[in-house]
C-alpha cells in the first residue's frame, strides 16, 4: 500500500507550529479556543460545523478531529453525515453558480 501524503501522528504536532512563531502562534490558538466555546451556538454544533468545513476544505487533518470531536461531543453518525452532505451540497452549488459566469462570458463573446 502506497504511505499518503499526510501523516496522521502530525496532527498531534499541531502546537508544534508555535516553535517557528510563538507569538502568532499563541494569538491564534487563544482565538481558535474562544471560537469553540458554548456561544449561541452549542459546542456540538460548532463541532459540526468544523466537520463540514473540514470536508470542504479537503483538510484531512481536520476531518481526524473533528470527527473525533463530533463523537464526543454527542454527534450521531447521522448528524455528522448530514453535515458532510451540507458541505458537498455547498461546494456543488459554488462550482454551479460560477456557471453563470462561464455563460456571462460565453454569450458575451458570441455576440
Amino acid at each position: 500500500m502506497e504511505k499518503s501524503y499526510y501523516d496522521p501522528k502530525d496532527l498531534k504536532k499541531f502546537g508544534d507550529i508555535s516553535e517557528f512563531e510563538p507569538n502568532l502562534a499563541k494569538k491564534f490558538f487563544n482565538w481558535y479556543g474562544d471560537v469553540f466555546k458554548e456561544g449561541e451556538l452549542s459546542e456540538r454544533e460548532k463541532s459540526l460545523i468544523a466537520l463540514a468545513v473540514s470536508h470542504a476544505v479537503k483538510c484531512p487533518y481536520c476531518i481526524d478531529a473533528y470527527t473525533e470531536d463530533s463523537l464526543q461531543k454527542g454527534a450521531s453518525e447521522a448528524m455528522m453525515m448530514e453535515a458532510v452532505h451540507i458541505a458537498g451540497a455547498i461546494a456543488g452549488g459554488a462550482v454551479l453558480v460560477h456557471g453563470v459566469q462561464m455563460m456571462n462570458k460565453a454569450k458575451k463573446l458570441s455576440m
